[in-house]
């Protein structure tokens, strides 16, 4: 079961904790995603230039706003990375794994 298709975006609906198992299920679901420490998502995109990889943070900003759950974002010439977990809880919860989906959905980077 994907743990992305049943969460609602609103705080209430986060959830506990996922369990070492839910999060391996997750991961297989989320290409070029990373597992840190046990307990935060890591993805790393690459881009042609500055400006499109701003351009992408700029999307992600925008879902994460809608989703009410905010990822840490790094970016550099050509590159743009994400970090997410729930800061409430100190770890991953449904609302990581609906987020980092989103975060895929976002057309621009040039590879995972």
């Amino acid at each position: 079961m994907v743990l992305a298709d049943q969460v609602n975006s609103s705080p209430e609906d986060i959830g506990a904790n996922l369990t070492p198992d839910e999060i391996k299920d997750s991961l297989g679901s989320l290409p070029g995603w990373d597992l840190v420490d046990g307990h935060h998502l890591h993805k790393a995109w690459t881009f042609q230039d500055f400006s499109s990889a701003l351009d992408w943070v700029g999307h992600a900003g925008a879902i994460c706003e809608k989703q009410g759950h905010h990822a840490d974002f790094k970016l550099g010439w050509g590159y743009a990375e994400a970090i997410t977990y729930t800061h409430q809880s100190e770890g991953l919860t449904r609302a990581d794994i609906t987020l980092a989906t989103e975060l895929d959905s976002i057309e621009g980077a040039d590879m995972s």
